[in-house]
């Protein structure tokens, strides 16, 4: 689990395929370096985010770390595009003293979405976003939470339908932090919608369909009282 507060920037000092040494598992693994200020506290095994995904761990010196990457990771994410020398956004799993100032983040890439445009707006930069897949389109709302490589950050507007779009807004400080700050049109990021969403969704759809069993027993008390309401409205 992760914030979505992005620590460092990272740089990737290599992207074998087959990489078939003992850490590598003869599978894709990537090398990121200028990582010593996150590595202090390092374990083989432990979880971290790169670019908003969540990957493991297989060797670590001082300043760099391995981690595999699987095909359905690949095929998932930006990951398999990156280049040496590509700066990476990181961040370790949250621990018990961690704050949560972004919002709850596994560091599962639902789809990737290419940059539209990139508009000044004072000193900040507003970024739209088309997703691969518009089905998360229905995950995303006004004001709500969206996962950018890794970054937590807000929506500021919200398009709907199979040419849909988002929008977020970085902020000075923000875009000396994180990747996306230096993309352009047409490159690609990394999208993890907020669960929070998936789990309304699987309530209101488990109450429509008599299937939830008790599941979601409060979201269930919710739904049934925004439906009753909403009919009693309409006179129905």
């Amino acid at each position: 689990m992760f914030t979505g507060i992005v620590e460092i920037l990272g740089t990737v000092a290599a992207l074998e395929e087959l990489d078939q040494s003992s850490s590598g598992g003869g599978g894709t693994s990537l090398t990121i370096s200028d990582a010593e200020e996150i590595l202090g506290d390092a374990h083989l095994g432990d979880s971290i985010s790169v670019n908003g995904t969540c990957l493991t761990i297989t060797e670590f010196e001082k300043s760099w770390f391995k981690v595999g990457v699987a095909p359905e990771t690949l095929r998932r994410t930006n990951l398999g595009s990156l280049k040496k020398g590509s700066k990476v956004n990181l961040e370790r799993a949250v621990s018990a003293s961690t704050r949560m100032g972004g919002h709850f983040v596994q560091g599962h890439v639902d789809t990737i979405a290419t940059i539209q445009s990139v508009t000044p707006d004072g000193n900040a930069l507003t970024f739209r976003f088309k997703p691969r897949d518009a089905a998360v389109l229905r995950y995303i709302v006004e004001k709500g939470y969206v996962t950018i490589d890794g970054a937590s950050l807000t929506v500021t507007k919200v398009e709907d339908g199979l040419d849909g779009w988002w929008e977020v807004m970085l902020i000075a400080y923000t875009q000396e932090k994180v990747v996306t700050a230096t993309k352009k049109p047409g490159e690609a990021v990394n999208v993890e919608v907020d669960q929070v969403g998936k789990y309304v969704e699987k309530s209101v759809v488990g109450y429509f369909e008599g299937t939830t069993k008790g599941e979601f027993a409060i979201l269930e008390k919710m739904v049934s009282k925004l439906v009753d309401e909403r009919l009693k409205s309409l006179g129905k």
